[in-house]
């Protein structure tokens, strides 16, 4: 019986699969956690420059970018389990030699030669990870299991930093780094265990694909992205959004600690308690899609994360900062959950990984020079009038929201083939 057609709705948390992949991610999410807070606080503590934060997130960001242009070719090519098994113990030995190498005393130099490499299979991990979701369940249950997931990596996202500025302050950062080292041998533990489904899309495989290269098989993937309306809108707003979005966290970092104060401890907590906006993000998702459909939902969320960081450039306590980037991060959670999901649906499997890979690596082109400028800007200007210019910027991409396809785009697209039909597929193509 086709996985698509199958009336029986088991709870998810009953699939044994997905649940051994459910751990999975929740572990090595946990384990990231640490890292997003140590890898800045490792550097401020060894420079006190919030520039030399921006610039180690600018050199892996752009690792990360140059591996999703053959990221996604490794996942349509080859088992996509195994890949992220790959990845996490790949991710294990490097992170592993931060903690060791501080032993003699700070090391920065290594961290540009760790974190970009750790960010390139972490960005082959996430398309696999994204891709492997179509092969676990129904594709009308795509949007709850993305939910659940988010809904996990949110709750280790908050209880993670926490920890993280525990153990920083007590132990100091490089013992966080050596924890979310640890993660990544749990992560490819569990992910041992689960077993991906076959493509149910029959014998019409791209059989050309073993004789393309690489470039022409990722151009394939971004062909499917450009010539479909509602994807390709949601690529150039994303490149806009997330370059004014990607230093944001170094730079609150650095606000908490420079500008009001705060110890790693008080970092940790802010990090981990705005974190919960994820979570509430997660659990909203579903329904407000249902309701509202995909493209208010997208654009509201959009709207919001903008009003958050306006409001974090005008507060000036702790608490304030928390709730603000609580809300934030609830619109994050929101529109990114929209749009993995949207993916998900109207992509072909054997195309998944390509398009995946051709929407992350195009809208995260900029991330890198936008964490280098806003981490300038921040230390010459201050981080007030940064985050009102950036929010101002990315209440203007919601605004675009409202003149393209995404607009109009509904709340279940897998239920109106005709409204996302692929023009490679369209019959007046």
């Amino acid at each position: 019986m086709s996985r698509r057609t199958d009336p029986v709705r088991r709870p998810l948390w009953r699939d044994r699969d997905f649940g051994a992949y459910w751990a999975a991610q929740s572990l090595s999410a946990a384990g990231d956690s640490f890292a997003y807070l140590a890898v800045p606080l490792l550097v401020l503590h060894a420079t006190g420059s919030v520039a030399r934060m921006g610039l180690l997130t600018a050199v892996a960001g752009a690792a990360s970018v140059g591996a999703g242009i053959f990221g996604g070719v490794l996942v349509d090519r080859y088992d996509r389990r195994k890949l992220m098994i790959t990845a996490d113990l790949l991710r294990l030995v490097l992170y592993a030699l931060v903690p060791l190498a501080w032993l003699g005393g700070p090391q920065v130099w290594l961290l540009f030669v760790v974190l970009p490499i750790c960010e390139a299979a972490g960005m082959v991990f996430q398309v696999a990870a994204v891709t492997a979701v179509r092969n676990l369940v129904d594709l009308p249950r795509i949007t709850e299991a993305n939910g659940r997931l988010q809904t996990t990596y949110a709750a280790a996202a908050v209880l993670g930093p926490l920890l993280a500025g525990a153990v920083s302050a007590r132990f100091g950062a490089p013992a966080a780094i050596a924890v979310n080292a640890a993660s990544f041998a749990l992560s490819a533990a569990g992910l041992w265990l689960v077993r991906l489904r076959r493509p149910d899309e029959g014998p019409a495989v791209d059989d050309t694909a073993g004789r393309q290269s690489r470039l022409a098989e990722f151009l394939a993937g971004a062909r499917f992205l450009w010539r479909q309306p509602v994807l390709r809108s949601l690529t150039v707003l994303l490149s806009v959004f997330i370059f004014l979005t990607y230093g944001l966290t170094d730079v609150l970092v650095y606000h908490v600690k420079h500008d009001l104060g705060g110890s790693d401890r008080t970092v940790g907590t802010v990090l981990g308690l705005a974190a919960l906006g994820t979570i509430v993000g997660a659990l909203l998702v579903a329904p407000l899609r249902r309701r509202r459909g995909f493209g208010m939902t997208w654009i509201g969320a959009h709207a919001m994360c903008g009003l958050a960081i306006v409001g974090i450039g005008l507060v000036g306590d702790v608490r304030g900062v928390t709730v603000l980037m609580a809300v934030y991060l609830c619109g994050v959670s929101v529109g990114g959950i929209c749009s993995m999901s949207l993916r998900q649906e109207i992509t072909p499997d054997r195309l998944l990984g390509r398009v995946t890979s051709a929407f992350w690596s195009t809208h995260y082109s900029l991330g890198p020079a936008g964490a280098a400028v806003l981490t300038w800007a921040a230390s010459r200007y201050g981080v007030s009038a940064v985050a009102l210019v950036a929010g101002a910027g990315c209440l203007l991409v919601a605004v675009g929201g409202l003149f393209t396809p995404i607009r109009r785009a509904g709340a279940e697209p897998a239920a109106h083939p005709a409204e996302f039909r692929s023009p490679a597929t369209s019959p007046t193509s």
